[in-house]
């Protein structure tokens, strides 16, 4: 097949309106932004000033129309913007995943991504704020111990190597580079008139418990390693809107000599000690969705904006008692109010055009949109090995091509949760590669292993009667709110283009509590008679039928699972014979009230995350799909193997279980290579994965998750377009044992101990002289680099402030033009009465474009942030006199510069 198979074609399509308020005022909203704010909060009367401090609806600040103070959108991103919905949700560009971005080490090239591709996006959703960049540090691996470890659904084996589902939406390891990336995301999206909230503030590095569990850690390790890309984006960007984490931070404070745990949004050390007081930050912090526990403590510790504004603690009822009994004053209200009141007032002067405008939501694709999304797509590939030059391939040398592996065909664009999103148009591995292939290559396929965790989604397997691509969804209200009789009329109904149904809060306006909704379509045929496997996962209750027969009841009784944000059923299964050119009818029948379950009786209403989940495969035998694979591969002159994970295995909700490719992915890999050594390897996942074949593989490349573009960048450098320059943002291990956090990542009712400290990604591996499978920074070229002629202009220490230059020239000593990363780190003092790590990132520089035979004099530019320490018992930074190391390289394993610099006077510094 060659023709390119997208998800949708590009369009521009207006849809609803982003509807909760429509009240119409004299004059625009957009003349708020002259509006004069001592006089708005002095006149805001005390239930107004309650009504700012917390949302409406999901994704809405409240409005006064009285005082003209306009509702502000937000949207989710970090790799796009969503708009308001996850049901139906409106076509976007999909960015590759925030790690894929951390690994171009460009922040030009982000920056320019934030302004022309994410802020352009959310003018289209109508959202003035987006809920990005997601900035907290990659720890590599977490377990969890769950509370609910007896019950019989969750297996102690499900529970002993989980790692951060999230981990994709953060940019790294590393404090420097994730802070420095974070601020030119920043810096691009808000020049382009929109805010950026960044997130999760802070130790927010795991899911599993997320909203109780106590992050354990030293101030110091805090503040050097997980404030600080915090920090850093408040330096060089300052966003608007800070969101805290839904954790509770446990410092252990030997300045103090006490613990303090309490929420993130409860927390007056992070929000008003530090973030305001020393960083000076003047914008709004608002909590993660659901993410405050009390009324008082949050709004006395600095939290201005509760979010979302259903289910909430700052109602007029509450917020007026805790005035009343003396928990709060109204002067404080006030002040978190100010802050609403503010944010709007900069909307209203950034982006008038939005709040003036129609509200609805659009798709429109361009083609410099498109070209940029494909660029920094290919710019964030890692190779990772080229043995003998293997790569790039040459198809006009190949005649026959094999491409295997469970993620060749399959969309993969991004992990799953608040970064999900419906791509505007999608080209796969498979169609990319084929796309840039001429006629004469004959290539082959076969899936040979599967890698998904839940039966594949069936969006574009079922049709209407009438041919349109989806299956009919109908509403029926219930005979009343506590019913479970649903009446026979439909209160609404739809055509529905998705069969991962997240409902959330998008069920028809006016529906009773309980209600029924029931989706019909016809199964795409097949072209030969075969067993099929649905699959059915539900938050609420469901049942399948096809052809009239129930084939899977999700509906009688339930086993839980961590679906739909933890709320969902596990998958239930059913198996039905297809016969070859029939049209199978479905039908799935789901109520939005959960069944009772083994240890939980509760039939509880999914009032705000009601979802459903339909999948399905043909039933193959797996050794039959791996000795297929091996057959085409015998016959192929190159293999290509497109192997790893999804939206399924790293998402919000839940932490994965392992870092090994799922199923038989790595037999399949060491079973196509024994009968073909020309076999490269491409690499899907947002995060570390274990390759333990990487020794006898020739070429690998990891390509992250890119969102649309993906095949298309896939392709660029497979065959040399696009020659690789993108660097590790995190570490690849060996194997679990290996990571930081093994051994003391156990949550012990409630408490998750940092016990690494300041030891976290490549720090520890240097510490424990542990080699890696891949190296942070690591990531090879088609063409060669050499370093030389390193150089430090004199250490200059001023009113405060520290200077230093370093430089050092790069040569292109290859055949072919390419881009190189120059890494520069820090070894602290012999001499100090501190512990460091042996090795810090303290600058880095990507060189782009040069020449074969082309230097370039790279200038590396040293301020306070690479000398200082946090010293905890006078709580500031210090810079220590004495000799500083310096090596300069590709990565923090290839050095080949050494160098060192002298600070002959130390300082102590605090703020910024």
């Amino acid at each position: 097949m060659r023709a390119r198979t997208r998800g949708r074609d590009p369009i521009s399509v207006p849809l609803r309106p982003i509807s909760h308020l429509d009240s119409k005022l004299a004059m625009p909203w957009s003349d708020f932004a002259n509006a004069d704010v001592d006089d708005i909060v002095e006149k805001l009367t005390t239930d107004e000033a309650i009504l700012l401090t917390a949302g409406v609806g999901f994704w809405h600040t409240h409005e006064i129309p009285r005082l003209g103070i306009p509702a502000i959108k937000v949207s989710d991103g970090p790799n796009g913007i969503r708009g308001n919905h996850f049901f139906m949700s409106t076509p976007a560009k999909c960015l590759p995943s925030a790690t894929a971005l951390g690994a171009t080490w460009d922040t030009e090239l982000i920056e320019e991504v934030g302004l022309k591709l994410l802020a352009g996006e959310a003018k289209l959703r109508a959202a003035p704020v987006i809920l990005a960049p997601t900035c907290n540090i990659q720890r590599v691996g977490l377990l969890f111990l769950s509370p609910f470890a007896h019950l019989s659904h969750l297996t102690r084996d499900r529970l002993q190597n989980p790692l951060g589902g999230r981990a994709f939406e953060s940019f790294s390891e590393d404090p420097l580079l994730s802070g420095l990336i974070a601020a030119a995301y920043i810096k691009g999206v808000q020049k382009g008139g929109i805010g950026s909230t960044i997130k999760h503030f802070v130790c927010n590095d795991k899911e599993d418990d997320r909203m109780a569990y106590d992050s354990i850690l030293s101030e110091r390790a805090l503040r050097e390693i997980y404030l600080m890309p915090f920090m850093l984006a408040q330096k060089y960007a300052k966003p608007w809107c800070f969101m805290t984490s839904c954790v509770r931070i446990l410092i252990l404070c030997a300045m103090y000599n006490r613990v303090n745990g309490t929420h993130a949004s409860e927390n007056k050390h992070l929000l008003q000690d530090i973030l305001r007081a020393e960083w000076g930050f003047e914008g709004l912090v608002m909590s993660d969705w659901f993410g405050i526990y009390s009324i008082d403590l949050s709004i006395n510790a600095g939290l201005d904006l509760e979010m979302p504004g259903t289910n909430k603690w700052r109602t007029l009822d509450l917020m007026n008692r805790s005035v009343g009994s003396r928990k709060l004053t109204v002067r404080t209200v006030k002040e978190r109010a100010r802050k609403v009141v503010e944010l709007a007032k900069r909307v209203a002067q950034e982006a008038p055009e939005i709040l003036d405008g129609d509200g609805i939501e659009r798709t429109v694709e361009s083609a410099e949109d498109t070209a940029l999304m494909r660029k920094v797509a290919a710019e964030s590939i890692v190779l990772l090995k080229n043995t003998n030059a293997l790569l790039p391939l040459n198809p006009s040398t190949v005649k026959k091509i094999a491409i295997v592996g469970g993620n060749a065909k399959a969309i993969v664009l991004s992990g799953g949760g608040s970064a999900a999103l419906k791509p505007s148009y999608f080209v796969s591995p498979y169609d990319g590669i084929v796309a840039a292939l001429p006629q004469s290559v004959n290539v082959l396929y076969s899936e040979g292993a599967s890698t998904y965790m839940e039966m594949p989604t069936l969006d574009y397997e079922l049709f209407t009667p009438s041919g349109e691509r989806g299956w009919t969804g109908s509403w029926y209200a219930h005979e009343d709110d506590e019913s479970m009789t649903p009446l026979s009329t439909p209160y609404s109904t739809r055509l529905v283009d998705e069969t991962r149904i997240f409902i959330s809060t998008s069920a028809p306006k006016g529906i009773t509590r309980r209600w029924t909704m029931k989706l019909e379509g016809e199964l795409k045929p097949r072209e030969r008679d075969c067993l099929f496997e649905f699959g059915l996962t539900v938050a609420g209750r469901a049942k399948l039928f096809v052809d009239g027969t129930l084939v899977v009841d999700n509906w009688t009784r339930q086993r839980r699972g961590q679906s739909f944000f933890n709320s969902g059923s596990t998958e239930e299964k059913g198996r039905v014979p297809l016969k070859a050119g029939v049209r199978h009818r479905v039908l799935v029948e789901f109520c939005n009230v959960r069944s009772p379950a083994n240890g939980d009786e509760d039939e509880t209403v999914m009032d705000s995350n009601p979802g459903v989940r339909l999948g399905g495969a043909e039933v193959i035998d797996e050794d039959v799909k791996m000795a297929e694979a091996v057959e085409i591969a015998k016959e192929a002159d190159v293999v290509i193997a497109i192997v790893g994970l999804n939206a399924d295995w790293e998402t919000e909700g839940y932490d994965r279980k392992t870092l090994a490719l799922p199923g038989r992915t790595d037999e399949l890999i060491e079973k196509v290579l024994a009968v073909n050594p020309n076999t490269v390897v491409v690499t899907q996942s947002g995060s570390s994965i274990t390759l333990p074949w990487a020794d006898s593989v020739p070429a690998i490349l990891h390509s992250w998750y890119l969102g649309n573009a993906t095949g298309d960048a896939i392709a660029d450098v497979l065959f040399g377009k696009k020659n690789p320059s993108g660097k590790l943002s995190l570490t690849f291990p060996k194997r679990l044992e290996d990571i930081s956090a093994h051994g003391h990542f156990l949550s012990e009712n409630g408490a998750l101990r940092y016990g690494e400290d300041l030891f976290v990604g490549y720090k520890h591996f240097h510490h424990r002289g542990i080699k890696p499978q891949f190296s942070f920074g690591h990531g090879l070229s088609y063409t060669n680099f050499s370093y030389w002629d390193l150089q430090f202009s004199e250490a200059v220490v001023l009113n405060g402030e520290f200077s230093l230059n370093a430089t050092v020239t790069v040569t292109n000593t290859g055949k072919l033009a390419g881009s190189e990363v120059v890494q520069l780190y820090v070894s602290m003092p012999a001499t100090s009465d501190l512990t460091h790590p042996p090795l810090l990132l303290r600058a880095f520089r990507k060189v782009k474009d040069l020449q074969p035979g082309q230097s370039e004099k790279v200038t590396l530019v040293l301020d306070k942030y690479a000398v200082s320490s946090w010293e905890d018992r006078i709580g500031r930074w210090v810079v220590e006199k004495g000799e500083y190391g310096v090596k300069v390289g590709s990565s923090c394993d290839a050095l080949p510069l050494n160098g060192s610099f002298v600070v002959k006077k130390g300082f102590e510094w605090n703020g910024l």
